[in-house]
């Protein structure tokens, strides 16, 4: 009877320390992270028709840059997103850069709105133009929680020995985000102060 109270003891013991409420818990935490970042995501392509409405409104704006965010904003949203996509490397690398086009269609197509008076003089478009720099800055926050939820789980999951019990109940390292570009942005920006 001592053996087996002092077995159960041990067992008890053993199952404080091996994270699987930790897992539970952060598991948990990063889903309701990725929801929030996809909320965001979903806020920002609903924008897109009404902005890119008010600048069709331009009669001399570039159809070419019109056409790109409606493309890019296509293929944003055409991609499934489950919980799956959080553990697949290819399906969250193909979900990342699809968002990461139309974010770069709509940069562009703020900078060719600059050369437009009357469209900066309208309203309406002054007001969607600050609700997409607002969403922007609500994705880079949804993004950096995301982040943040990630690296708490992976370190739980690589760590020993919760190791050990992430790969008991199959609790693998999460994907996370990641420069597109980054070998492009790690270059040091050449600076000239001869040229005019």
């Amino acid at each position: 009877m001592l053996k087996r109270w002092l077995g159960m003891m041990v067992l008890a013991l053993s199952l404080t320390g091996c994270g699987y409420n930790d897992f539970q818990k952060l598991d948990e935490a990063s889903k309701s992270a990725w929801s929030e970042v996809l909320n965001q995501y979903q806020r920002r392509a609903d924008l897109v028709p009404n902005i890119v409405a008010s600048v069709k409104g331009e009669a001399n704006f570039e159809q070419e840059t019109l056409t790109k965010v409606i493309e890019a904003r296509a293929k944003a949203t055409s991609i499934q997103v489950t919980p799956e996509t959080l553990n697949n490397p290819e399906a969250f690398n193909k979900f990342q850069q699809a968002q990461g086009e139309l974010s770069g269609a709509l940069s562009r197509l703020m900078v060719v709105a600059e050369r437009y008076p009357t469209l900066q003089a309208n309203q309406a478009f002054r007001d969607l133009r600050v609700t997409l720099e607002g969403t922007e800055n609500r994705i880079t926050v949804a993004r950096n929680n995301y982040i943040k939820t990630v690296q708490e789980y992976n370190v739980l999951s690589r760590s020993f020995p919760t190791n050990v019990t992430a790969k008991i109940f199959g609790y693998p390292p999460k994907q996370t985000f990641s420069v597109q570009n980054e070998a492009e942005i790690s270059k040091p920006p050449t600076v000239d102060f001869n040229k005019k």
